[in-house]
């Protein structure tokens, strides 16, 4: 595996200030640095992307392929719950995605228990907060 795509949606650029009783201390930006550090000892290149907006996260998974990604980390935030867009991306691109949530989707309001990725993705990691990002870089890097 030469590329890894790191994708965050909407809000988790607010990371470490935003909600921190649920989401944290830690900034996108310490998260995004530690998990490059982490792909470059297998000699891997993250590639990282955060967008607010849908169709940019669509933009950037239908280019994926285009740029030598191999496999996708994302954390879609709310559009995990609304996004029939980004599963149609994936599921033309054909690249192997892990879905992380920094909380447990399951214990919070009924409306985010169903996720539109997760039947497809090849993992989910759910509830165990910033950690949950080097799980799923650690199963991808292990992977082959």
């Amino acid at each position: 595996m030469k590329k890894i795509l790191l994708l965050n949606g909407p809000n988790l650029n607010l990371l470490g200030t935003r909600e921190p009783e649920k989401y944290g201390n830690v900034t996108l930006n310490q998260i995004e640095e530690k998990l490059r550090v982490k792909c470059a000892d297998y000699g891997v290149e993250l590639v990282c992307f955060q967008s607010n907006h849908e169709g940019d996260l669509v933009d950037k998974i239908q280019e994926a392929k285009n740029i030598g990604i191999e496999a996708v980390i994302i954390n879609p935030g709310a559009y995990t719950h609304t996004s029939v867009a980004i599963r149609d991306a994936f599921l033309s691109v054909q690249i192997p995605f892990i879905e992380v949530h920094l909380t447990n989707i399951f214990s919070r309001e009924p409306f985010r228990h169903h996720s539109y990725l997760s039947d497809i993705a090849a993992g989910c990691i759910i509830g165990l907060g910033a950690k949950g990002y080097f799980l799923a870089a650690e199963t991808l890097l292990n992977s082959n």
